[in-house]
């Protein structure tokens, strides 16, 4: 299998995209820079429940709707090859884990990573009270205080790689990779619960090189978000500035097999300035819309 790098952008408006809970489940904050951050083990937990409503077994999930220790997870697979393991578990193929089989613990580095993604825009928080309609306690009548804490709209940008050695030792497939693609796609939408709902996954694009010894830099780094307010509300106030990724992918054209991409159809794409289209950024590569 060959390397790939990835660039996944979706918005939150009204939402919650990952709440810290050594902050009263706050959003994540870089409060200096008002950034909004989202942790990939979040991200990761998107893709997880994905897999799971499909019908695949996880390593990392609940039993009967409860959390079981890792020691019960593997309680059948002690004496369990490494091959046994990857074949069972595709969030071990696809993430890797520590498992605790046999004498010690096997740890697999996984294929697929993600850093912690964060806002292309400045964010606001919305703070609000909350009541719940059961009691506090036996002898109080009244419902439950509480607060409730979002984002007013964060424009969120992750980066994730493929490893294409690491693929292979773990036996990810080209199906599996699919699945992925797929997930980041529908997960957040398919899987929103209340403090979620108002996510919107924008633009994905997977671009995957000749060879599994390719990297390339961030792609983050080569976008930028246009503001047509200076507190932006919603996606139709921005636009996103590509010119500068159009020129690196070409840069490196001869490095690039293909490109798996899919675009909101709401998200406004320019280049150098001037209002573009996806397909411009990507001109003169293989693609494959999702």
């Amino acid at each position: 299998m060959n390397n790939s790098i990835m660039l996944y952008l979706y918005d939150a408006k009204l939402t919650n995209p990952n709440g810290d809970p050594d902050e009263e489940n706050r959003p994540r904050m870089d409060y200096e820079r008002s950034i909004n951050l989202v942790s990939d083990l979040r991200l990761k937990r998107y893709i997880r429940d994905y897999l799971l409503d499909q019908g695949y077994e996880l390593y990392v999930q609940k039993i009967g709707d409860k959390p079981v220790t890792a020691q019960e997870r593997v309680k059948d697979l002690k004496n369990a090859s490494d091959e046994e393991i990857f074949n069972r578990f595709i969030d071990i193929r696809m993430f890797g884990a520590t498992v605790p089989v046999k004498k010690d613990n096997k740890s697999f580095i996984g294929p697929v990573q993600f850093n912690w993604g964060y806002s292309l825009n400045k964010v606001e928080l919305l703070e609000a009270g909350i009541t719940s309609t059961f009691a506090s306690g036996e002898s109080k009548k009244q419902g439950a205080m509480g607060r409730d804490y979002r984002v007013k709209y964060s424009f969120i940008a992750f980066s994730g790689v493929i490893s294409g050695k690491r693929a292979e030792y773990v036996n990810l497939t080209d199906d599996d990779v699919k699945l992925l693609d797929e997930a980041m796609k529908k997960a957040i939408p398919l899987l929103a619960t209340r403090s979620k709902i108002g996510q919107t996954p924008r633009l994905y694009m997977r671009v995957e090189f000749t060879d599994n010894q390719t990297i390339l830099n961030d792609l983050r780094g080569y976008i930028n978000l246009v503001n047509s307010e200076e507190s932006l509300r919603s996606i139709e106030e921005c636009a996103l500035e590509c010119g500068r990724l159009k020129e690196y992918l070409n840069k490196n054209r001869e490095l690039i097999s293909k490109v798996y991409y899919f675009k909101d159809e709401e998200l406004k794409i320019l280049v150098n300035g001037e209002e573009s289209s996806i397909n411009n950024v990507l001109e003169g590569f293989k693609t494959i819309e999702l």
